[in-house]
């Protein structure tokens, strides 16, 4: 399958963890080396570089993707591993899986944008709990905030991700998911609602002569399932 027919990626853990961060061993070599070290090779791939300056650093990139992606955190998620499932588009979690931000206890600062993104996934009171605390919580207090989408049995996560998957690559055309996904990425580096609505308006004109329109509108007259055609990239006004 070509890399470019992925719509949707869904991200989980081994075992019975989502992913709990750095170990204590590697957070002890940065003490023998006198300072931070990220432990990750120089090259590291960062697919979404070159989207917008504003996407090109570390995790940040995810904002650029043009795929969905979805966190299905069958368990504990502390430090980067939260930041991972943050920049994810949604999070599915399991019943009683335990969170934390941890950099407080670690005499570092809030880590990777989480500043940045965390407040507008919970809102800034939500957020400024759990960035100034670095307390653990849970994931029935996660969805509460809205941090999280829905809360399952373990076993449930990874397949009920997947069928949300598998629901968006039926459902919706590949080039409206890519595009919604930029829309909703680039409207964050803003604060100008008729700017959003101006490009929309754009975006409306362009996609609406597209083959995709043409097959959405026979659905929409319920006709069969869809059969897209087009590819799954991301238009711009």
């Amino acid at each position: 399958m070509p890399s470019t027919s992925v719509r949707v990626v869904v991200i989980t853990g081994a075992g019975k963890m989502f992913c709990p961060g750095a170990d204590g061993s590697a957070l002890a070599s940065h003490v023998e080396r006198g300072g931070y070290d990220p432990g990750t090779p120089e090259d590291l791939a960062m697919p979404a570089y070159g989207v917008r300056p504003q996407f090109d650093a570390d995790f940040s990139w995810m904002m650029g993707l043009r795929v969905v992606t979805i966190a299905a955190m069958n368990g504990a998620a502390a430090g980067v591993g939260l930041v991972l499932a943050c920049y994810c588009d949604l999070r599915y979690a399991a019943e009683g899986a335990k969170f934390t931000t941890a950099h407080g206890k670690l005499n570092y600062p809030a880590e990777y944008g989480l500043s940045w993104l965390l407040p507008r996934i919970v809102g800034l009171t939500h957020a400024n709990d759990l960035l100034l605390s670095s307390r653990v919580f849970k994931a029935e207090e996660a969805a509460q905030m809205g941090l999280v989408n829905k809360v399952l049995p373990r076993d449930d996560v990874y397949p009920a991700a997947m069928a949300y998957a598998e629901a968006l690559v039926r459902d919706v055309s590949p080039a409206s998911l890519a595009t919604t996904k930029r829309q909703i990425a680039l409207d964050q580096l803003h604060n100008d609602p008729a700017a959003a609505v101006r490009n929309a308006q754009a975006l409306m004109e362009l996609m609406a002569t597209q083959p995709d329109f043409v097959e959405a509108m026979r659905v929409f007259m319920k006709e069969p399932e869809a059969q897209w055609t087009g590819e799954p990239e991301a238009f711009e006004a």
